[in-house]
């Protein structure tokens, strides 16, 4: 079987839309949460995100072709143009059989199914757009950038809510494995801050409502947490065999050495309550790692900052490492990110590559008075510098999707 490495990353996120200004704003604790300007939100419950600012997808599509996309497609195809200038891939030189792109989105292009479906109730049927579905189905990202690319080889894009990103980080991971492609562009892309989804979520009281203190509302572990804040984006990654990266000389940035899925067979929108799904996907992939819990550095965690999810996957991470647990620094990037739905697994994926080359967790954010119910070491103190070697990422989605992917800094 392959050894499997990371080559190339791009984002786009309300921490930045490049690799080095998101990875700065990270590590020091910035906060991405502001009130939302991009829509009326006068009427909603909830009236702060993680809104992605300085974004112009004409600069890199023209006006023409970013017209005909959804803002979750623009996403994806500037963090994957990102992500393969990153990883020096010359498209000239490689079999575009063997070339595949695994990106998958939540929700969509809900914008645009809005829209339309405005501009059928006030104009009429025959003044709805023709480019409505390919604009908004969900396989649009992986779709536009597999035709912009040449990229003939396998294309997957999962809908597993929001664990999608580490979705098809690990089935790349497996693809490239077992021989059946040799790069792919794998990741996830969102970008559903719509006044419908913010009424349906908010009346399901899902979001946080801290509007008075938008960088303050992502609270993951905290006790005074009141739900999660919706954020858009999109991470990319280029994923690559060991063997086609040394013969090109490619900038190696990591390992992908472990890949588990499960299934919380549970319920719709909770967790299981004693995080059973998280804890069988994070035991999945560290056995296809053949590494022992001891190895394991840090943790990366889902921590939406809801009650039942919080402590559902501290439970699942106590129940895995056992008393190693209490030794492993786990940090949450949504406590500054928000959360960024189908994109992130992808982002937290880079946030974690990142960690091991540079040998710093992040920190968790706004926890002011730690859950009792939540005693990990969270490094609510400030970004830690430690040696890694090995890192974990979980992300776990409605549905009771679970992924968790296990990354190896590459010597």
């Amino acid at each position: 079987m392959n050894r499997v490495v990371i080559t190339g990353m791009g984002i786009i996120s309300p921490l930045g839309n490049d690799l080095d200004t998101f990875w700065r704003n990270l590590i020091e604790g910035k906060s991405g949460i502001s009130y939302i300007d991009t829509i009326d939100v006068s009427n909603s419950k909830t009236k702060i995100a993680g809104v992605v600012r300085n974004f112009n997808p004409e600069e890199l599509l023209g006006q023409k072709e970013a017209r005909r996309l959804d803002r979750f497609a623009q996403f994806a195809l500037a963090a994957a143009d990102q992500a393969l200038a990153a990883s020096q891939l010359q498209l000239d030189e490689i079999d575009h059989e063997r070339f595949g792109v695994y990106v998958g989105s939540g929700i969509g292009g809900i914008q645009t199914f809005v829209d339309n479906v405005n501009v059928l109730n006030e104009r009429g049927p025959g003044r709805v757009s023709p480019n409505l579905v390919p604009m908004m189905i969900s396989n649009a990202a992986a779709a536009q950038i597999s035709i912009k690319y040449g990229a003939h080889g396998p294309s997957l894009s999962p809908v597993t809510a929001c664990s999608i990103g580490n979705t098809a980080i690990g089935e790349a991971f497996n693809t490239i494995r077992y021989g059946d492609a040799d790069v792919i562009v794998a990741g996830g892309t969102e970008a559903a801050i719509t006044n419908l989804s913010l009424a349906s979520f908010g009346n399901a009281k899902a979001l946080s409502t801290r509007n008075e203190e938008p960088t303050l509302a992502s609270r993951p572990f905290d006790a005074d947490r009141d739900g999660f804040v919706m954020s858009e984006g999109a991470g990319i990654l280029v994923l690559e065999s060991l063997e086609h990266a040394l013969d090109r000389n490619a900038p190696i940035l990591c390992e992908v050495i472990g890949y588990g899925a499960s299934s919380d067979a549970h319920h719709m929108v909770a967790s299981h309550p004693e995080g059973k799904g998280a804890y069988l996907a994070m035991k999945n992939a560290l056995k296809k790692a053949n590494i022992s819990i001891e190895e394991v550095d840090m943790i990366s965690a889902h921590a939406t900052s809801t009650q039942v999810g919080d402590i559902s996957e501290t439970m699942a991470i106590k129940r895995l490492f056992g008393d190693h647990a209490y030794q492993i620094p786990v940090t949450a990037n949504k406590s500054m990110l928000g959360h960024m739905l189908g994109a992130a697994g992808g982002v937290e994926a880079i946030a974690l590559v990142k960690s091991l080359q540079d040998g710093i967790v992040p920190p968790t954010i706004n926890i002011e008075n730690q859950d009792s119910n939540c005693d990990l070491d969270y490094v609510a103190e400030g970004a830690r510098k430690v040696p890694l070697s090995i890192g974990i990422s979980n992300s776990f989605g409605f549905g009771g999707h679970n992924s968790a992917i296990v990354l190896k800094r590459y010597e």
